[in-house]
């Protein structure tokens, strides 16, 4: 499996809209100083669509000299490149404003025209535009390999890709090597979340191996053990595999071992899995050779526990079949969730190998065939690329992403039965897969995914796995149809609408601290109360979690400033290692770690997460939660919360997404700064 960087189309596209921009621009620079407000309206846009495609940046980059000169930068910040500070690039990016991410793509192209010496810049030489560039990059790592965040998609829609297309572009032109370190810190801390989609990491990845590879390049102090660690986890894992040969020389090496070598090459492999979360091709062609050769060394390749060997020996003819179907080198990634999957111990549960059964003979209709094909190619079948996108699910139910969708209640219900009812989250897969409808009941009545008019996604999601490509669009659907049915009801349909989306775990009492009609903050006392009475071991009697809860909570941006509301799982409630009492939770956003302003930062790993859950202090996550589902039941003991604690959550709110909702004089003492 050699590595190669990756190329795509889209030149027709791209060459029609290269035309426009050279004729709008040539329209600029032939017009006088005072008529130049008006024709840049005309080159802004073209170059932002120009940006859109693939190739698009080193078609501006090409034009940088030829831009300036037509007066782009012409009465602007940008007019003056020596005086631009990388801090501010980031910002500017982050605008919002389509004009101004188009402008500053546009001079951090000229930058790199005049870096790569393409543009003799009479005010910035090139080693000042090849510093200034490293800068911006270090400052910006996010931007390399995370998708958009949820402010990011809110705010910019199709224009935070853009962002995120040029500074791959200027890290692959400028170089890695200024902060490739950091750049490996970010990739390790993404990996740590285990997330089902690692196309981008791969991606990233690859392209640092070539850049290493490359004898003209000299990474210095760069060059660390977690690089090759990640490099080596893909290309070059074990000693049969250690100059990268392409799976059928690496396939001819194991047929000519012994069983010791053999051996070898399996716990490598499954150390290096566990220890990334990343498969090799290679790690693919072992299982699909051992499936023929020894059940222990198969349990070995997949680094399985006591609880998977017992699975993987009582159902071998399920598992080996399950391997030799969708198990491929092109499909390697569901490797790590069937190891996951046979830990779990799920095949246990009398439903599950009936239906995985069931999986493996599955018919799919041709909508869904067509758009398996589309996103992923022939190569496994669709049938085969469905099955190993299932496998990754079962094993992985905290990986589960909404791309860059607003599709999270449809993810996070896939998480959720993943998690909690593996068997029916396989019969969803097989009504939308089989029958390209799904139905789903809501209060006694029965809601087709075929009927059903619009979701929440205005487009069809096609960044996501296997399984979320096919089931998301209908999920969409039903949760939208049944917010339709709750029209005309007092407060928020989420009350009705999760138990019957999500299934019968949800609890049936809810709470919300935000009033529907005006968006106020109403009864926060009360809600915090609950919740800490709920869910807070020291006041729910030390009850933990049974089944992960719904719940709704108001995101910020760094600035503590209100984005939107957005759908997660409350997992569990426990003290971390520096017994701090947190919250720890699922955020179906492909990146947990975010920060969420005033101090509020989510945290992935170091506080006692397992793989793939997110979390933050109790009093922290409270002041971000606005919904939350609770046992009517069961009622804790609200009364004995602390004031204090209390008035510590109403200060967060105050200070970020409720500063306009909160009715005046409200808890008063919150402001207090000993609080």
């Amino acid at each position: 499996m050699k590595r190669t960087a990756d190329v795509t189309g889209e030149v027709t596209t791209l060459d029609k809209r290269v035309a426009s921009l050279d004729d709008a621009t040539q329209a600029l620079a032939e017009t006088r100083d005072f008529g130049k407000p008006a024709k840049l309206r005309r080159v802004l846009e073209a170059l932002r669509r120009v940006l859109l495609q693939s190739g698009g940046a080193a078609a501006v980059q090409a034009r940088a000299q030829t831009l300036e000169e037509a007066g782009v930068f012409q009465g602007t910040d940008w007019a003056s490149p020596e005086i631009l500070l990388p801090a501010l690039v980031g910002p500017g990016l982050h605008a919002g404003e389509a004009d101004t991410v188009v402008m500053e793509a546009t001079s951090e192209l000229r930058m790199l025209a005049v870096a790569r010496g393409d543009f003799a810049h009479p005010t910035m030489s090139a080693e000042d535009a090849r510093q200034f560039l490293s800068q911006v990059l270090a400052m910006n790592l996010e931007l390399l390999f995370t998708p958009p965040s949820e402010a990011e998609r809110v705010r910019q829609g199709r224009t935070a890709q853009l962002i995120r297309d040029l500074f791959r572009h200027l890290a692959d032109e400028i170089g890695y090597d200024t902060v490739l370190d950091k750049l490996v810190d970010e990739i390790w801390r993404v990996l740590r979340q285990r997330p089902i989609q690692v196309e981008q990491m791969r991606s990233l990845i690859t392209r640092i191996s070539i850049y290493r590879g490359d004898p003209d390049v000299d990474l210095g102090s760069a060059s660390g053990q977690g690089i090759d660690r990640l490099i080596t986890s893909l290309f070059g894992t074990t000693e049969a595999s250690r100059d990268d040969p392409g799976v059928d020389v690496f396939r001819s090496r194991l047929e000519a071992m012994d069983t010791g070598g053999v051996q070898s090459e399996a716990t490598g492999f499954a150390r290096a899995m566990h220890d990334t979360g990343l498969v090799s091709p290679y790690h693919a062609e072992l299982l699909r050779y051992l499936v023929n050769e020894s059940d222990y060394l198969l349990g070995e390749a997949l680094g399985l526990s006591e609880t998977g060997r017992n699975c993987l020996l009582r159902y071998r003819d399920l598992v080996h079949r399950l391997i030799e179907e969708a198990v491929h080198p092109s499909t390697a990634q569901c490797v790590y969730g069937l190891a996951l999957l046979l830990d779990r111990g799920i095949l246990h549960e009398p439903p599950v190998v009936p239906a995985l059964w069931r999986q493996l003979a599955l018919e799919l209709a041709p909508a869904a065939r067509e758009r398996l094909l589309l996103v992923f190619g022939d190569q496994p079948s669709p049938e085969a690329r469905l099955t190993a996108g299932a496998l990754s699910m079962l094993g992985q139910p905290l990986g589960v992403g909404q791309g860059d969708n607003p599709t999270c209640q449809s993810a996070r219900a896939l998480s959720m039965w993943a998690y909690n009812d593996p068997d029916y989250l396989l019969q969803m897969v097989v009504w939308a897969a089989r029958d390209d409808e799904i139905i789903m009941h809501f209060e006694g009545q029965p809601i087709s995914s075929r009927e059903s008019e619009g979701g929440v996604a205005t487009t069809l999601p096609m960044d996501l796995d296997p399984v979320s490509l096919l089931v998301v669009p209908h999920l969409d659907r039903i949760y939208a149809e049944m917010g339709r049915r709750c029209a005309g009801r007092p407060g928020d349909p989420h009350r009705w609408v999760n138990p019957e989306f999500h299934g019968w775990w949800a609890f049936r009492g809810f709470r919300i601290n935000v009033d529907v009609q005006t968006g106020n903050l109403i009864d926060l006392d009360e809600f915090l109360r609950q919740f800490h009475a709920s869910y807070h071991p020291a006041y729910n009697g030390g009850q933990p979690l049974i089944h992960p809860q719904p719940a709704g909570v108001a995101v910020t941006d760094s600035a503590a400033r209100y984005v939107g509301w957005h759908a997660i799982t409350i997992l569990r409630a426990a003290p971390d290692p520096q017994d701090v009492m947190r919250v720890y939770f699922f955020n179906p956003n492909n990146d947990s770690g975010q920060d969420w302003g005033d101090g509020v930062v989510v945290s992935t790993a170091g506080n006692g997460e397992r793989f793939g859950e997110a979390s933050l202090p109790f009093d922290q996550f409270a002041s971000r939660l606005y919904i939350f589902h609770a046992d009517p039941l069961e009622h804790g003991r609200s009364e004995e919360v602390p004031a204090e604690d209390i008035e510590r959550i109403v200060g967060y709110i105050e200070r970020s997404w409720g500063a306009d909702r909160l009715p005046a004089g409200m808890l008063q003492a919150s402001r207090n700064p000993e609080a």
